[in-house]
């Protein structure tokens, strides 16, 4: 299993975001200090508030409004459950990061949940995601923006 932890400076507006997305809250793991974010059966974040966050390191917490400290990305199974996705995520109070990605052979588009933490959502033609993008770029091209080096 995958736990990716993140901090919320407001656990409820957390919640509903990704609630939003499509996530479900396990009561099990959650309180007023953290909120155990459920993507499927295998990826789960942790959600956590800035004081119950710091019991994990001895280091500063980094403030994702204003610096990057990792972006998660995830799969989808088609372009249009990328944007449906963004777009639910975007009327739940996340924001586009940077404009659409479109290398033919993926799709790609990023935002920024209400804290600022980094989330992809990205759709890889079948054919380049078996068989590597160069397979799928000499039988179809390289898309709208080519990938360097494919």
């Amino acid at each position: 299993m995958i736990f990716v932890n993140l901090t919320t400076t407001d656990l409820e507006r957390s919640k509903a975001f990704y609630t939003a997305l499509g996530c479900d809250i396990n009561p099990l793991f959650t309180d007023e200090n953290a909120a155990c974010i459920v993507w499927d059966e295998q990826t789960f974040f942790m959600v956590l508030t800035h004081d119950h966050f710091k019991q994990f390191t001895d280091k500063p917490i980094a403030d994702p409004q204003t610096s990057a400290q990792v972006i998660v990305a995830f799969t989808r199974d088609s372009r249009a459950h990328v944007d449906s996705t963004v777009e639910a995520g975007i009327a739940a109070g996340g924001s586009e990061n940077r404009e659409p990605q479109d290398y033919g052979f993926m799709y790609q588009r990023s935002m920024q949940d209400p804290d600022g933490n980094i989330i992809e959502f990205t759709y890889m033609e079948p054919q380049a995601a078996e068989q590597g993008p160069e397979a799928y770029v000499d039988e179809h091209g390289a898309g709208p923006d080519p990938v360097p080096g494919v």
